[in-house]
């Protein structure tokens, strides 16, 4: 079902404006998306947690081989809901998804191998006081000369709050995005209004480190925080981390089309994945006034590459053999919210009255139109091979096409690389995937990305060519300029926050 190939399209070069951007998809566990990828005997993620040489390795396999930046997804708990809840045993025995160390220690040591690329963190708004993550964020962009990025999550697994909650649930989405549209507002206040642009002296003649008058409390008084500043960590080179969104609920577009730089979707059909970025770019100018060409969009896809057909179909037979069926089922309850322990092997799924289940398979089954009938088996096949994820299996030129069809029919701006195993994954990608692609002009040539190196880019100027917000993002005119005083910024500030808070 998944081997299945779109139509192949020309190698044709496209008008060579669209050049990806090329994300490796990480997590610090065992394993990510593919289930019992670390059984895979060329897999080194088995023990990545306590070795610095693995990190250290793949970065520079990222660097050189043409990868933009690393995402890290995360999660502060257990798939516990298959035959649960707090059935952790599945996810456990296959590690899958767990165990998860703090993926943030691993950025210094990626960031200490290379010159240009990025990274992406998810950090959720309910682990830890705002105060606190911008002073981890801001030490991150400051260790990497300005290559960080924040995605911001809400959370979902009940596994998550019920350990920082104190036993609580989690509240509903309503609750959690008005909750952590304000904790996003306070970030922002610490990193752009807090802190002068130039207020770091570091005069050793003079004994000056800090002007003082380059310092300012935020005093933010809100339903959720009261937070006076400032900010504990001196401004990076963009001073604010790039804002990373991923989420694909109605509130969760929402948080995206106010805030978000860059946006992780996942889609099973090029045609939902262009609804799902037309719908963000539409709500982002028409709700929050922005130019929607200031926000990129990925999407997560799981390739499997191999130099002819024989040889695709034997590393797939390979993923399937390593498998584990009752963690993939626990994946999939995890991430649905549904317990698919209640169902039998052989029950239609798209019959049953569970419509949160229902929509899932309606979904799965527009983009895999050879699978007639969607059961417990067909998840069990899915998620195995790509977790939540597509997947594209084929010849590196087969696998160029799809996405170069998938680029010019949905407008997507890059692609979230999952792995099978790692960094065995990551240098087919960057040894067969990556140079077909720049046959399309859809990645950047050796030339240009050493052009990037030596400047030392931010992600923002990566991104976008500037360390500055887009000066239609809703928290643009919060950044306190080397050119302001402190009595001309704090009269315009209010203004400033009429801006901010007028998008709620």
């Amino acid at each position: 079902m998944t081997e299945k190939q779109s139509p192949q399209i020309k190698r044709a070069k496209t008008s060579g404006k669209k050049k990806l951007i090329i994300n490796a998809f990480l997590m610090s566990s065992p394993g990510c998306q593919a289930i019992n990828s670390w059984r895979n005997e060329a897999d080194k993620t088995a023990f990545s947690a306590e070795s610095p040489n693995y990190w250290l390795e793949l970065g520079k396999i990222l660097e050189n081989g043409g990868f933009t930046a690393v995402f890290f997804a995360d999660v502060l708990g257990p798939y516990d809901v298959y035959n649960g809840p707090g059935n952790f045993k599945p996810v456990a025995k296959a590690g899958a998804q767990w165990p998860l160390p703090d993926p943030s220690y691993y950025i210094p040591l990626l960031a200490a191998v290379t010159k240009r690329l990025a990274f992406g963190i998810t950090i959720s708004t309910i682990s830890e006081h705002p105060y606190h993550l911008a002073r981890r964020l801001g030490t991150l962009d400051l260790i990497t000369g300005g290559r960080v990025g924040w995605n911001i999550v809400t959370s979902y697994l009940d596994s998550a709050s019920r350990n920082l909650l104190n036993g609580h649930t989690l509240p509903d989405k309503v609750e959690r995005y008005e909750k952590a549209e304000e904790y996003v507002d306070v970030v922002y206040k610490l990193f752009l209004s807090s802190w002068q642009d130039g207020a770091v002296k570091a005069d050793k003649k003079s004994g000056v480190f800090t002007d003082p008058n380059g310092l300012r409390h935020i005093d933010h008084e809100g339903k959720h925080y009261n937070v006076p500043g400032p900010g504990l960590t001196q401004p990076s080179k963009q001073k604010l981390p790039v804002i990373i969104q991923a989420g694909l609920s109605p509130k969760g577009r929402e948080l995206a089309a106010r805030n978000a730089e860059i946006v992780f979707l996942n889609y099973p059909t090029k045609e939902s994945l262009k609804g799902g970025i037309d719908s963000i770019r539409n709500l982002a100018k028409e709700k929050f006034g922005r130019d929607p060409s200031k926000i990129k969009f990925l999407t997560l896809i799981t390739v499997v590459i191999g130099d002819s057909a024989a040889e695709v179909k034997q590393k797939l037979e390979n993923i399937r053999a390593l498998g584990d069926e009752e963690a993939a089922l626990a994946m999939f309850s995890g991430w649905s919210g549904v317990d698919i322990g209640k169902y039998s092997y052989d029950e239609p799924l798209d019959k049953l009255d569970n419509g949160a289940l229902v929509s899932i398979i309606q979904a799965w089954k527009a983009g895999y139109s050879d699978v007639e009938v969607w059961t417990k088996r067909q998840i069990i096949e899915r998620v195995t091979l790509a977790g939540s994820g597509h997947i594209f299996a084929g010849t590196a030129e087969e696998i160029a096409d799809q996405i170069q069809d998938w680029v010019e029919y949905s407008g997507v701006d890059g692609i979230n690389f999952a792995y099978t195993n790692s960094p065995g994954s990551f240098k087919d990608i960057s040894e067969k995937l990556i140079p077909e692609l720049r046959i399309r002009g859809l990645a950047q040539t050796q030339e240009e990305l050493a052009n990037a190196n030596e400047p030392g880019l931010s992600f923002r100027e990566q991104l976008f060519g500037t360390n500055e917000l887009d000066e239609t993002h809703p928290a643009s005119a919060l950044r306190w300029k080397s050119s302001e005083t402190k009595e001309e910024f704090e009269s315009r500030f209010p203004k400033a926050l009429e801006k901010l808070h007028a998008t709620f």
